[in-house]
């Protein structure tokens, strides 16, 4: 699980849980003069766990669903998709709940609190594809190192301590002339050819698909936000990029890509 692929409207959607979490714990109904019943949601199960928590429970699925490398499924349903619908039935249940009152009762701070959080909820869930500053990054990107010298080991690459760096100038080998140019090391990346494309970090505001460099439409993996990648090449309108563990594949979309 990546928590630097929570965007900001994920950000909404846990802080509206708190809030509908601490408001199962408010009072529900007051009557005019009497001041407020000690009732509250837990004072009923179906309340308490059914309503309340079953708002935190499609929260924490939206969010888990954002974390994971690969959309999870339930009964063909996106977990993201399970999530948002429970935070919408729980604010219909909610507005009715405060609307259906017997007199001489009005409701009081734990259906008000429990019906904003939960609106909030289902609002941000929904809102989030849609509205590009919900889709930013919750937790910016770290900064990548600064360059090493030439032919000097880094400590690590992709901002992952003891990762495995690739180098582009390679070390001098034994009985080379002195002032010959060191050949690039095996099998690491090289820079495009032609000489006008130098190697660089980027991170992505967004998950993104990372293509087959044969063209093929499966994607072989997924760019994270909050993790820097390496482009080794470009590629028409998009770039070749290489992943951590060492997968390469075009990412076709680089709209918005923050180069390190």
């Amino acid at each position: 699980m990546n928590i630097r692929s929570l965007n900001r409207g994920d950000g909404v959607v846990i802080g509206a849980a708190v809030l509908l979490f601490i408001a199962s714990f408010l009072h529900l109904y007051s009557v005019d003069g009497l001041g407020s019943y000690s009732a509250t949601a837990w004072d009923n199960l179906g309340n308490g766990l059914g309503l309340y928590m079953g708002g935190v429970v499609g929260a924490a699925l939206i969010v888990v669903n954002r974390c994971l490398p690969q959309p999870r499924k339930v009964a063909g349903l996106d977990l993201g998709t399970v999530g948002t619908a429970f935070a919408v039935l729980v604010v219909w249940i909610l507005f009715w709940t405060m609307v259906d009152v017997p007199d001489p009762a009005s409701p009081s701070a734990g259906i008000i609190l429990g019906f904003i959080a939960a609106l909030v909820m289902a609002g941000a869930a929904i809102a989030t594809p849609l509205v590009p500053a919900l889709q930013a990054a919750l937790i910016p990107a770290p900064k990548p190192q600064a360059p090493q010298p030439y032919g000097a080991q880094p400590p690590g690459g992709y901002g992952y301590p003891g990762a495995q760096q690739p180098q582009y100038g390679g070390q001098p080998q034994p009985g080379q002339p002195y002032g010959a140019q060191p050949q690039p090391a095996q099998g690491q990346p090289q820079p495009a050819a032609g000489g006008d494309f130098s190697p660089f970090w980027f991170a992505v505001p967004v998950p993104r698909p990372l293509f087959a460099e044969d063209g093929s439409s499966t994607p072989i993996a997924e760019l994270a936000p909050g993790t820097w990648y390496l482009a080794v090449e470009q590629r028409g309108p998009g770039l070749v990029a290489q992943t951590q563990d060492g997968r390469r594949g075009v990412l076709q979309d680089t709209s918005g890509i923050q180069r390190g």
